[in-house]
């Protein structure tokens, strides 16, 4: 295309070159030659789409084997001129001409890499390749696990932002339409709608609110998100069997995330890669607010838990990994045990050694709140009841205690 418009540049600059004396030519001339070279290029770029399409269409060729209809002939002369139709046929069958559910039963085959390419070929593969239902899967299969309530009301909010202003996903400013505008309204060229509609990249022509949209700023790291870090600071000792809330984004030349954690105090906030299996999404309570613990009456010796945990009350909170043990009068029966009864509940970290500070903490069933002293603060508890978050934790325990 550049090479088409090069011998136009220098009609072009004498019109756009502002002159400080009266004008060579009436206005009408310079809305003329613009008109003139936008007529070019849609022209040209309609031809290009259809001899592209065209060769795709030429090259996508499934040899079927015979189908049974053929073989149906009056007579022998019949059945070779109705041969020579159907392979004539089925040599210039394209995909388009499958029925609607293989079409579809395909589409679901392919991978995310996939289905993007073949949107490509046409308009009819671009509205089903980008459809939602496909690309619900895809989302289920790769984000789910890390991408929570929080990060899709950040996506919803960005998505209402950009409908209204055109924010760019880039540099996040507002962008004015300008003349393009003015002119799409006047003149309603495809290539002026792109244009307007952020068309220097083919998916930008994409709803804004589509699956495939999501999937695509998540893949491309522009779109970063709130989730939890288990151990964070790459295990840190200080932060064995703990897990924070980060600010995340995918890199995907390594698989693996960029983690950005809230300042805590005077330090400087961390930012480390982190891999997939560090990574979950937020549980629903903010680190700054104090979980509402509504499990205490469940609680039983061998529970799995997590408890809220922070230096002050500056400091956001993180969530650390625990058991419930048994009360010190308990002979540890399994038919004789009664520490359900009590009212005091023993939490036992077994990553710290016997006789740490912080190997016991002992709490009131039915007047907990947060408590603490110089050393730190524990505030709300949840009950781990999942055996996919459990065997999470366990991958996370030490070989060897701490002091």
């Amino acid at each position: 295309m550049s090479l088409f418009l090069k011998p136009f540049l220098p009609f072009l600059l004498l019109f756009i070159r502002p002159l400080p004396h009266k004008p060579v030519f009436p206005s009408w001339v310079f809305e003329l030659a613009l008109m003139a070279v936008l007529v070019c290029r849609e022209a040209m770029h309609h031809s290009f789409e259809w001899v592209k399409n065209w060769s795709i269409s030429r090259t996508v060729d499934f040899n079927f084997p015979p189908a049974m209809p053929f073989r149906d002939c009056g007579s022998s002369l019949e059945g070779e001129v109705g041969g020579e139709v159907a392979e004539s046929a089925l040599a210039t069958m394209t995909m388009l001409d499958l029925p609607e559910l293989t079409i579809e039963c395909i589409l679901e085959k392919l991978s995310p890499a996939e289905l993007c390419k073949m949107s490509g070929v046409c308009s009819f593969l671009r509205e089903r390749c980008t459809s939602d239902h496909l690309w619900k899967r895809h989302m289920k299969e790769k984000w789910s696990r890390v991408v929570g309530e929080e990060a899709w009301r950040k996506w919803e909010l960005q998505v209402a932002l950009r409908k209204d202003f055109d924010v760019g996903e880039e540099t996040g400013g507002v962008r004015s339409k300008g003349w393009m505008g003015w002119l799409g309204c006047v003149w309603p060229l495809s290539w002026l709608k792109r244009k307007m509609e952020d068309g220097r990249k083919p998916w930008r022509i994409l709803p804004v609110d589509s699956l495939i949209s999501f999937y695509q700023a998540l893949e491309s790291g522009r779109f970063s998100f709130p989730a939890q870090v288990y151990n964070r600071e790459n295990g840190n000792t200080g932060f064995l069997l703990s897990c924070y809330d980060a600010e995340i984004s995918y890199n995907s030349r390594t698989n693996k995330f960029y983690a950005r954690y809230p300042p805590h105090g005077k330090r400087v906030p961390a930012i480390e890669e982190v891999t997939w299996e560090r990574v979950r999404a937020p549980i629903g309570t903010s680190a700054h607010d104090l979980h509402i613990s509504d499990c205490l009456t469940e609680l039983n010796p061998g529970d799995h838990i997590e408890i809220q945990w922070r230096r002050n009350k500056k400091f956001p909170y993180g969530w650390w990994y625990g058991v419930v043990g048994h009360l010190e009068v308990c002979d540890r029966g399994e038919h004789r045990c009664c520490c359900h009864a009590s009212d005091t509940i023993v939490l036992e970290f077994n990553h710290y050694a016997p006789g740490s500070r912080w190997r016991r903490k002992i709490i009131n069933r039915k007047e907990y709140r947060e408590d603490g002293n110089e050393d730190g603060f524990y505030g709300g508890i949840r009950k781990v009841q999942k055996k996919e978050e459990i065997s999470v934790w366990k991958q996370f325990c030490p070989a060897e205690v701490q002091d």
